[in-house]
């Protein structure tokens, strides 16, 4: 982490640890990890937000005033670790502590409240010597240079490991035996339309939920979240993923772009207000996963298996059931309470549990008859060897319940099977088992 910068009024010795009296602080750029305007933005609610006029003076001193009254979580702000363990070293020598801010007076003092300062210097009081403390020793920590953040941190804010969700578009192509240069070209065109059409509603959502995530055990250490990614960088980039998609869209077709709208309406729909109805969060999941296999048929041009369908809906609403399960499951051994952003209680454990289960043992159920129907006869010379993958699904679904009921599974279960070691080798076992029956 880059050192904050340290400096002294001039004119003033640099102090002893035992003479200094007063700390100042910069509150942006030194002790805080984010933007005061910004999370003032996405604090306000979004009925004051609306009273905001267009264009105009009376319009911006109307903004200006909703986010000086927006309600701000000063608890959960990303402030600079080193920062915040120099001021409270300085508190404890007894020392006094200011934060210096030039905008948002009300946010700045709650600041300073919370975390025991003694108050907010405007910067040019601290020029002109107007302060509210001798002057003779001042110790200030500044603002730092800012810096771009990382290609790590965009992958992260990005969520790139997500991408591997997006791998379901090239379904169509190899259950069709479509394996041909043209085909996977399209579907590769495709997967790259939605991945970044995915990234720019992640960050969306990311910005959404920017006060329920800081309350999260894990999700508080998101790029937004905790301050390694600007708010201000996130609203620019979110904008140009979906152009890249759009033109990566109708470079394939316009059916598939409408396919690809229809998939960001429903993602914007489920951030601004899907994913806090109960079971509809569940549904609409399943949906999204289900509607990548369906671009990737319409990408590639080849018809949709009816089984296909139905087995998809069935495994997405298991794996979706089976996140919120860890979700819930994670809270509740971390002692936490309901989550404040879903429509689901820690009580309802049981209940998620068996309907997962249910889900998948239908998924295994639609497979089995999918085998014994007449339209696996023109697909696979071998079709007797497709009945080795019920077992295998069987132990998959059956592994991913179990590993969800000991706490042992993070809370996307698409991701577990890519990093799980045994999940690994039955995919692979399915994959090789599909082949030889072609």
């Amino acid at each position: 982490m880059e050192q904050p910068a340290r400096q002294y009024e001039s004119g003033a010795p640099a102090p002893t640890a035992a003479a200094a009296r007063t700390l100042v602080i910069d509150l942006e750029g030194a002790l805080l990890r984010s933007e005061l305007l910004m999370e003032a933005l996405f604090s306000a609610p979004a009925r004051m937000l609306a009273r905001f006029g267009a264009g105009g003076r009376p319009g911006m001193a109307a903004l200006t005033d909703i986010l000086a009254r927006a309600e701000i979580d000063y608890a959960h702000l990303p402030y600079d670790s080193e920062v915040l363990n120099q001021a409270l070293a300085a508190r404890a020598r007894g020392e006094k502590i200011y934060l210096v801010a030039d905008r948002f007076a009300r946010h700045a003092a709650g600041i300073a409240a919370h975390l025991g300062f003694d108050g907010v210097v405007a910067p040019a009081n601290l020029a002109a010597g107007e302060l509210p403390f001798d002057r003779a020793f001042i110790a200030r920590i500044g603002a730092r240079s800012s810096g771009r953040a990382s290609l790590k941190t965009w992958a992260k804010a990005l969520r790139v490991y997500q991408y591997a969700k997006n791998t379901l578009v090239f379904v169509p192509v190899i259950t069709a035996h479509q394996l041909n240069f043209a085909s996977f070209g399209s579907a590769l065109l495709a997967f790259l339309a939605f991945s970044a059409c995915a990234s720019g509603a992640y960050l969306m959502n990311d910005l959404l939920d920017l006060a329920a995530d800081r309350q999260h055990p894990t999700k508080r250490h998101r790029a937004l979240a905790a301050g390694d990614l600007p708010i201000s960088s996130a609203l620019s980039a979110i904008p140009a993923l979906w152009l890249f998609a759009v033109v990566a869209g109708l470079c394939i077709s316009p059916l598939f772009l409408g396919v690809l709208g229809a998939y960001l309406v429903t993602t914007i729909a489920y951030s601004l207000a899907l994913k806090r109805k109960m079971l509809v969060d569940i549904v609409t999941l399943a949906g999204l996963y289900t509607l990548r296999i369906v671009a990737g048929a319409v990408g590639v041009g080849v018809v949709l298996s009816e089984w296909l369908l139905i087995f998809s809906l069935f495994v997405f609403t298991s794996l979706a059931l089976i996140k919120r399960f860890s979700e819930l499951s994670m809270r509740e051994s971390a002692g936490l309470s309901d989550p404040s952003n879903r429509d689901y209680r820690i009580t309802d454990l049981q209940i998620i549990g068996a309907m997962a289960a249910a889900s998948a043992m239908n998924a295994v159920t639609v497979f089995s008859l999918y085998v014994s129907s007449s339209a696996v006869m023109p697909l696979y010379s071998r079709p007797w060897m497709l009945w080795l993958l019920n077992p295998l699904l069987l132990y998959w679904f059956g592994r991913a319940l179990m590993m969800a009921h000991r706490r042992e599974m993070p809370d996307d279960p698409i991701l577990y099977a890519f990093r799980d070691g045994p999940s690994r080798i039955a995919v692979a076992a399915m994959i090789c088992i599909m082949l030889a029956a072609i």
